[in-house]
């Protein structure tokens, strides 16, 4: 299995011995070694994954990189985080997610609500399986625990990823914003429930469901 490190806090750093990972088309800046790149239709998922995104509106393109050596990533001077999965499901905005073990299966799932606040329709990318994910971030990555008794509640725009046994609601609700009078339309909260990690980002998106 390729092994996932962190060279500073914005660039990963993959070594392979015959391995294969999948990374965000054009994300590679530099190798050494042996290495093939091969574009993937449908976020790697094939033809049904190329229709299924196209319909949901979640767009990924992913490239299949694989050799011997090293494989440096980046994008945007991103932020960069591993999430090690064991037989989970991590549920990640398709446009943060940078690489991943190519034993680990991606997908799109329905997310509620949640997912038209940030423009991407009603659904979000899955990562599932035994392996490491690279995760991009706008600034260093806040991951807040969630539990049975400390639920917890995120502006969409800073939401990233999360995963865990965690439910969601969309809903509406008032920010520090909207009483200093610089919010803009109707502010909108998530609230997640259950046992998980829920990872956040230190700036916020735009979204369709108003200034928050």
């Amino acid at each position: 299995m390729a092994t996932f490190r962190l060279q500073g806090s914005k660039v990963l750093a993959v070594d392979m011995t015959g391995d294969t990972v999948k990374a965000k088309n054009g994300s590679m800046v530099a190798y050494d070694g042996q290495m093939t790149f091969k574009k993937m239709t449908g976020g790697g998922e094939g033809i049904r994954g190329m229709v299924t995104r196209r319909l949901t509106g979640e767009q990924m393109t992913v490239m299949e990189v694989k050799g011997q050596g090293t494989c440096w990533f980046a994008d945007r001077a991103s932020d960069i985080n591993l999430v090690r999965l064991n037989g989970e499901t991590l549920h990640v905005e398709s446009s943060n997610l940078l690489c991943t073990d190519a034993g680990l299966r991606t997908g799109t799932t329905f997310t509620g609500l949640r997912g038209a606040s940030q423009g991407n329709g009603l659904f979000t990318t899955t990562v599932e399986g035994t392996g490491q994910a690279a995760i991009m971030t706008e600034g260093p990555a806040v991951v807040l625990r969630v539990t049975p008794q400390y639920p917890l509640t995120v502006d969409p725009g800073a939401y990233i990823a999360h995963q865990g046994n965690l439910r969601q609601d969309f809903q509406s609700g008032m920010t520090f914003r909207t009483f200093l009078g610089e919010g803009g339309g109707e502010a909108f909260q998530i609230r997640f429930e259950g046992d998980g990690l829920v990872y956040v980002q230190p700036s916020e998106r735009n979204t369709i469901g108003g200034d928050l």
